[in-house]
């Protein structure tokens, strides 16, 4: 996040030029910034925390583009409905996750992903609550066994509508 938030700040003579529009400096928002963060980010275990901080980097990229201090009495959702934006930032990264997902689950069976993801370590975990695994997102979110998540990705078409479906229900995407 920290790369994300120094990437924002070397752009500030553009986010204070007047005679650049709204919409060239939302795309280089989502062009130059966001890829920054989403560096390897198919690979992050999100928790509620997480993704809460996403959303207050996100909001905080679009203030500091806009000029729009924290102190204005000014709503998150009123910034995202003025620059038009449909997806969030942690939507982005959930789908990402989801699809990467699909892609090691329709690899070879003797493919090294496949077996650490899909493969079951010896041994017990230390005391305490478990930590959440990689794997219990896409468990969670889709609601079925991990065999049975892997089972639908064999059909591109039917696991992209699982996505679809998830992020939609989950209140992520509109519908």
């Amino acid at each position: 996040m920290a790369l994300t938030r120094a990437a924002m700040d070397k752009l500030k003579k553009i986010w204070k030029n007047r005679k650049v529009n709204k919409a060239t400096k939302t795309s280089l928002v989502k062009t130059l910034v966001f890829p920054i963060f989403l560096y390897a980010a198919e690979t992050w275990t999100l928790r509620q925390t997480v993704t809460k901080k996403i959303d207050a980097l996100e909001m905080w990229c679009w203030r500091k583009m806009l000029g729009v201090s924290w102190t204005e009495f000014r709503t998150n959702a009123s910034i995202l409905k003025e620059l038009g934006v449909k997806e969030r930032l942690s939507t982005l990264v959930r789908s990402r996750i989801f699809k990467y997902f699909g892609h090691i689950c329709r690899r070879e069976s003797d493919s090294i992903e496949r077996l650490v993801v899909q493969g079951k370590v010896n041994g017990t975990r230390p005391r305490g609550r478990s930590p959440m695994r990689w794997t219990d997102q896409i468990k969670v979110a889709v609601g079925g066994p991990l065999n049975e998540c892997a089972r639908m990705t064999a059909s591109r078409q039917k696991w992209r509508e699982v996505v679809r479906r998830t992020l939609t229900a989950s209140g992520e995407l509109p519908s």
